[in-house]
């Protein structure tokens, strides 16, 4: 027989503490069983077993592939391991075995077998067995409860993966090294990366070009090239703090919170709504969660903040209240189904809390949680308890609409529906009273309506259009996530929420806790403000050891850890550990500022390094573990999109509002394209997704980088790239000066350098003498726009 798998609540103590209880209890057997014992076990027990539960829970239905449950019944050991509702008996304690329960059909949902309720000899036979203790013939029963409990005492040593893995360890700012070549640093991660590379034997890249830092420096902060002007000022600049004027000037930058942004809405999976299986409808105003992203960043609102904001800005204390950051939640997929199979309805609520649970580990903390959803963690220290622990946060959470407009506003529109309301109302009440006095069914009775009855009837419904006419419009909103409840989680059996287990209370992850994790005390609330206290507190060891990854990656191509949303034991190891800790330490020491975490990098000698090819070098570490050079990286396709406009002059830089559908027929910048889940709605999805775009369906840690002929095919033949050519060419053609003057100009807008003699030469053998031919400045746009190097930061 299968015991239903929401049982489990019956054994939520775990084995252990079972047979602590079960040893002081009445008279369980002890030992090997009396003769007597055997005798009542053979000619009653056995008989009930073999012939109602042997055919779904014995070793001959496990061979034959139908096994149920995953229970065994044809020894002690499968009882007292039990199914997936956990142990099945309870030695000396039939109050608290799932058997009994199950064979006495107290309840509907748990009733066993399922075909019919046993005879009462039996359900009497089985109940006295487990009440004498579950002897069984040749089985030490005190032995096997012993091993039982011993093997599933805990799933994991914790204390080990506290202390030897990594990314457990609390971090520790480890002292600076000493190396041999002090003059070449500039702050503290220099000299860890100095001290791999001289302990390798390699020696860092010179300086890049002070053409090259600037372009490098505007398209990493602010996403756009430096115009001709900014450079020359640079180029001038003598100072010893010149370079730290520039980074000053473009963390201040308006558009830095839009780069910036981006970034971060990669990892938050923002859409637009506009999904696929189970998740179609749209997001209309998922737009200002994206807005309020930049704001954060511009305002260089300290990380921590950033955290708890998005994970339950809604619950925070006045200073920090702020509830459109918890668009981080909505703006993912939130799966439903017609509510007419429950099948369904329980797997559109299950991959929501998927969804949410694995968006806010990954993210936050780098570790991936959902894949404890249906059992422990293969690999990492994550159990199913876990996981709904936290799903159990977001059951207790809804998506809702948060008023972005003064109260008076709300209040205005509810009051003009309520009008509305209240007259439908009147107009149903005058007419069903005409209807009692008819004897007649409303439709009917307002059809016999005539003389002053039919007028006041259609001055009733006059005013009810007029006031429908005149009604405040709906108020704008964010998507925001709000509570709905405060109830724990039973853990789902397999991941199927119509089989609970055990109950889970709502908490942190287990290997953060000293000891047993301690429950949220969330009072009324869903206990999202307790979790963002939790992955925002300074002695998490994972939270700023990831966001200091993220943005080494977004600085330098490459995470330090590059598996930078998987700090567990299948992702890679950081290749600078002492490194890590020490940004993660300062980062926090420093109050969680990114625009400082932004400073101290760029002006670092390691970020400024050249990223020029050596061979040498290239065969001893040619991944650039080591950072020997900087990485020569493809512009994501924003950063790329963006400088077309702004080197053609047509780039709208507004800032924020709602999204564009066509962005590739606007000037806006492409942070502002709709974006759909589904990757096939608009036509700016086809643009985006064949320049790398991430689906927007999970948490994306960084962006695949391909190089293929399909993007080469759209600089030649697509409108767009047509269209950015003729904007430029039309400009030049008609430009001052004659040609090696527009072409310096030319080439300072677009590669901050001036041309090279072969490429002067180029050029006007291509105009030859009529160099203000517009339809050869437009072609020869084409090409410059196409050209490999305006793809890239070196």
């Amino acid at each position: 027989m299968s015991l239903p798998f929401h049982l489990c609540t019956a054994s939520s103590l775990a084995l252990a503490s079972i047979v602590c209880t079960t040893q002081s209890r009445a008279e369980p057997a002890v030992g090997l069983p009396t003769d007597s014992q055997i005798e009542f076990f053979e000619s009653r027990v056995r008989p009930v077993l073999s012939e109602h539960c042997y055919s779904c829970h014995s070793e001959k239905a496990a061979r034959a592939g139908k096994l149920k449950g995953g229970l065994r019944v044809d020894h002690l050991s499968g009882l007292l391991k039990g199914g997936d509702s956990g142990p099945s008996i309870v030695p000396g304690d039939p109050g608290e075995s799932l058997l009994v329960e199950a064979i006495g059909y107290s309840n509907d949902d748990t009733a066993m077998p399922p075909k019919g309720k046993l005879p009462d000899d039996a359900i009497s036979t089985l109940t006295e067995w487990v009440s004498m203790g579950a002897p069984w013939p040749e089985v030490n029963v005190s032995e096997l409860l012993a091993e039982t409990a011993g093997a599933n005492e805990e799933p994991y040593d914790w204390e080990k993966f506290r202390t030897e893995h990594w990314s457990f360890r609390p971090v520790v700012k480890p002292d600076i090294p000493t190396v041999e070549n002090s003059e070449w640093i500039t702050n503290g991660m220099d000299a860890f990366v100095l001290s791999r590379l001289e302990a390798a034997e390699l020696a860092p890249n010179a300086p890049a070009t002070r053409r090259i830092l600037i372009r490098r420096a505007y398209l990493d902060l602010i996403g756009l090239p430096p115009e001709p002007g900014a450079v020359a000022d640079f180029l001038a600049d003598d100072g010893d703090d010149a370079f730290a004027k520039v980074i000053d000037s473009l963390l201040d930058s308006r558009h830095y919170g839009e780069r910036w942004a981006r970034h971060w809405l990669d990892v938050a999976r923002y859409s637009d709504g506009h999904g696929g299986f189970g998740d179609g409808a749209a997001l209309p105003s998922a737009w200002r969660y994206r807005d309020w992203v930049v704001s954060a960043l511009n305002s260089d609102m300290p990380y921590d903040t950033f955290v708890r904001r998005q994970i339950a800005g809604d619950l925070l204390e006045q200073d920090e209240h702020d509830p459109i950051g918890t668009g981080f939640f909505v703006v993912g997929p939130t799966y439903t189904s017609d509510g007419g199979d429950p099948e369904a309805t329980a797997q559109a609520q299950a991959e929501t809390l998927s969804d949410r649970v694995d968006t806010v580990s990954r993210a936050f903390l780098g570790l991936t949680v959902a894949c404890a959803r249906c059992h422990d963690h293969k690999f990492d220290p994550i159990t199913a308890k876990d996981y709904y622990a936290l799903a159990g946060i977001f059951q207790n959470s809804r998506q809702g609409e948060y008023p972005v407009v003064p109260d008076a506003e709300v209040a205005a529109f509810h009051a003009g529906q309520q009008a509305i309301k209240d007259q439908q109302d009147a107009i149903n009440k005058f007419i069903a009273e005409h209807a009692k006095r008819l004897e007649k069914k409303p439709n009917e009775a307002e059809k016999l309506l005539e003389g002053y009855d039919r007028e006041q009837l259609e001055r009733m419904r006059a005013e009810l259009e007029s006031l429908k006419q005149t009604a405040p419009r709906k108020y704008a909103i964010a998507h925001v996530l709000a509570d709905s409840g405060a109830s724990d989680m039973h853990v789902a059996v397999r991941g199927d929420l119509r089989k609970n287990g055990e109950l889970v209370p709502r908490r942190f992850l287990q290997i953060f806790a000293k000891g047993e994790p301690t429950a949220y005390q969330t009072g009324a609330g869903s206990g999202r403000r307790e979790l963002a206290r939790s992955i925002a507190d300074p002695d998490n060891p994972l939270t700023a050891r990831v966001i200091v990854n993220r943005v080494w990656q977004w600085h330098f191509g490459q995470a330090l850890v590059r598996t930078p949303s998987n700090f567990g034991v299948l992702g890679e190891k950081p290749t600078h550990p002492e490194l890590l800790d020490w940004l993660a330490a300062d980062f926090v020491e420093h109050g969680w500022s990114l625009k400082r975490l932004h400073r101290q990098i760029m002006l670092s000698s390691t970020w400024r390094m050249s990223s020029q090819f050596d061979q040498a070098k290239f065969d001893r570490d040619g991944d650039n573990r080591l950072l020997w050079r900087m990485n020569p990286r493809k512009l994501d396709v924003e950063a790329w999109r963006d400088t077309l406009l702004a080197a053609t002059g047509e780039l709208d830089c507004a800032i924020g509002g709602a999204p564009v559908n066509e962005i590739m027929h606007s000037p806006r910048r492409t942070l502002y394209a709709v974006v759909s889940r589904s990757g096939d709605k608009f036509e700016s999805d086809a643009f985006l997704r064949l320049f790398d775009f991430p689906a927007a369906v999970s948490s994306s840690a960084r962006r695949e980088v391909s190089t293929v002929p399909q993007q080469y095919l759209f600089m030649m033949n697509s409108g767009f790239m047509q269209e950015r050519a003729r904007s430029m060419g039309e400009r030049w053609s008609r430009a001052e000066g004659d040609l090696e003057t527009r072409l310096r100009t030319v080439y300072l807008t677009l590669f901050s350098r001036p041309p090279e003699p072969a490429e002067i030469k180029i050029a006007r053998d291509w105009f030859g003498e009529d160099f203000g031919y517009e339809e050869s400045w437009i072609r020869y746009s084409q090409v410059l726009l196409s050209a490999h190097e305006l793809l890239q930061i070196r």
